[in-house]
């Protein structure tokens, strides 16, 4: 058994503070920023390929905004929606928590097709390239999320179980460490691995992508603990759990689609 005792304040210094959540922001942008470079370079072989690359860093500060107000919209619209429309001023306090995935990652995707347009670049590389990199700042973000003591797991026996003090004294799924390995790392090395290999033309990899998360947060998600404000959706289905099965269908409509038309 282990006893979480992290503090989610790396250095208090008074006046401000430093996060390991937002340490886990910064990181896996940097990280993903210069490993995107390397994806786009094997990617756009032609002589596009230096406007792809000085584009990419413009993109990111576009990315950065689709994340933040993609993420906290998504958490007030799919979360908690009844308590943000009566508390408006509660909405920009993202200092206090309430951030969705599936929301940042729709706030990416159009931060990332408006971009590309507007710049007369095919959108399609830049979604396979932030697919691929994507990973690295969910591994970041998961473990931060275990460093906070949130999004914790459901109880269990298991030798690794994890008591989280300010929840209670029953060891609980370190369901966080879980998703940082399977969103995380697993993710990154099969999006990679398809990446160096693929016949498909541009676009298929981020189609990928939304089919292996939905499928790796729906094992996760059996292994942590419902917003309590909202328990099961319907059955085993948490509201998690119910987006990730939208990106697996879509993802997968899409792909076939897309596979379909490249071999006509």
């Amino acid at each position: 058994m282990i006893i979480h005792n992290f503090d989610p304040v790396l250095i208090d210094f008074g006046f401000i503070q430093i996060r390991w959540y937002s340490l886990a922001y910064i990181f896996g942008i940097l990280l993903g920023w210069w490993y995107g470079k390397s994806i786009i370079k094997s990617q756009v072989k032609d002589n596009q390929q230096k406007k792809y690359i000085e584009s990419f860093d413009d993109l990111i500060g576009y990315i950065i905004i689709g994340i933040i107000l993609g993420g906290r919209l998504g958490y007030i619209l799919f979360y908690n929606p009844i308590f943000y429309f009566e508390n408006l001023l509660e909405i920009v306090k993202i200092w206090k928590g309430g951030m969705s995935f599936h929301g940042g990652l729709i706030g990416v995707i159009l931060s990332i097709f408006v971009f590309s347009k507007n710049k007369n670049l095919n959108f399609r590389i830049y979604f396979d390239t932030i697919a691929c990199v994507a990973p690295i700042g969910i591994f970041f973000g998961r473990t931060a999320n275990f460093i906070n003591g949130e999004l914790y797991g459901k109880p269990t026996q298991m030798m690794w179980g994890t008591v989280f003090p300010q929840v209670d004294n029953i060891p609980r799924h370190p369901s966080q460490i879980y998703e940082a390995f399977l969103e995380g790392i697993l993710l990154f090395i099969l999006l990679n691995i398809y990446l160096r290999k693929k016949n498909l033309g541009h676009g298929s990899v981020s189609l990928l992508f939304l089919i292996l998360y939905g499928i790796f947060r729906l094992i996760s998600e059996q292994f942590r603990q419902p917003d309590e404000h909202l328990g099961y959706i319907y059955g085993f289905l948490s509201m998690g759990s119910l987006l990730s099965c939208i990106m697996i269908l879509l993802g997968s409509f899409f792909l076939l689609k897309f596979i379909r038309n490249e071999k006509n």
